[in-house]
């Protein structure tokens, strides 16, 4: 059996306020995953998943699929949009973190199934409730339910809940 590969990384969240900043985050793809599916591990506990194929053509071009938009932001930047209930969140990588972990990716695929060949999966969103993970299997995930979260910076909870309801931002799916 191939080893899981997990990198940690740091992406800047970009936010409608004139500062960026550095969030930790923890790429992860499971080779013996027959989606072929990388995930993208939030510091909030937050774990978007999608399809390989989805972030190694974001590198070249924009794309979109479902929830999640990916689009190179000149020649080395990559920014990663992610839509849920709960709102929008964008994340700015720099490339070659990327090209290196998609390389580590393909050295534990099997030949036997490219990607090319496969359906694409419709992105998801969960929430991890144990934050140690030491094993697929260990690891309980549930869908996002609560509806708490951080207000910005001299915005209160009804402002900031009056200024999401109206964004038609799609639903996660998983």
């Amino acid at each position: 059996m191939s080893p899981v590969i997990e990198e940690h990384a740091r992406a800047r969240l970009i936010t409608d306020g004139p500062l960026t900043r550095p969030v930790p985050v923890e790429l992860r793809y499971d080779p013996a995953d027959e989606r072929r599916t990388v995930h993208i591990g939030l510091p909030d506990g937050t774990d978007w998943a999608f399809g390989r194929d989805l972030l190694e053509r974001g590198l070249r071009t924009p794309i979109e699929r479902g929830a999640v938009r990916i689009w190179p932001c000149g020649r080395t930047q990559l920014i990663v949009e992610l839509h849920s209930t709960d709102g929008v969140e964008v994340f700015q990588f720099e490339i070659r973190t990327l090209i290196r972990f998609l390389a580590r990716t393909r050295t534990q695929t099997p030949a036997a199934a490219p990607d090319a060949g496969r359906t694409p999966q419709p992105p998801s969103r969960t929430t991890r409730t144990d934050t140690s993970r030491t094993s697929r299997t260990d690891t309980a995930r549930t869908t996002r339910t609560d509806t708490s979260r951080t207000t910005r910076p001299g915005k209160s909870a009804e402002q900031e809940e009056g200024a999401t309801q109206g964004t038609g931002a799609q639903p996660a799916h998983g």
